[in-house]
C-alpha cells in the first residue's frame, strides 16, 4: 500500500472480499472486525484505498461508429429588402449553370416577390 511497494494482489482482493461482506453483513465496522478478527484501523485504511483506486480507474465505455447515412442539410439562402421584397435562393442553386443556361453572364437568380 505504501508509494514505492509493489501491490500485494492477494491482499488487496482479500480486503476487497472482507470489506464487500461487512456492507452485505449489516454489521457495523467495530463489530465486524471483532468477528474477523481485523483491527478498525486497517479496515478503515484498506477501505478508504480501495475507493480512492475505484475512482481512480479509467472508465471505458464501448463506442460503435456507424455511418451517417442522413443528407447534410443544405439550407435556403433569403434576403429580405426593406421595402419587403425577398430574394430567395434554393439550397440546389447554381449560379454558373443558371448563367450560362440563359446567356447571361451575370450569375443572378431567384425570385424576388
Amino acid at each position: 500500500m505504501a508509494h514505492g511497494r509493489a501491490r500485494d494482489e492477494r491482499k488487496e482482493r482479500q480486503w476487497r472480499r472482507w470489506i464487500s461482506q461487512w456492507r452485505a453483513s449489516g454489521l457495523s465496522v467495530r463489530a465486524f472486525c471483532a468477528q474477523h478478527g481485523l483491527a478498525d484501523a486497517s479496515f478503515y485504511r484498506w477501505r478508504r484505498v480501495l475507493e480512492r483506486r475505484a475512482t481512480q480507474q479509467p472508465a471505458f465505455v464501448p463506442v460503435q461508429i456507424v455511418a451517417d447515412t442522413r443528407r447534410p442539410q443544405a439550407s435556403a439562402l433569403e434576403l429580405v429588402l426593406a421595402d419587403g421584397r425577398a430574394l430567395r435562393v434554393a439550397p440546389d442553386f447554381d449560379a454558373t449553370t443558371t448563367a450560362s443556361d440563359r446567356g447571361d453572364s451575370r450569375a443572378c437568380s431567384g425570385t424576388i416577390g
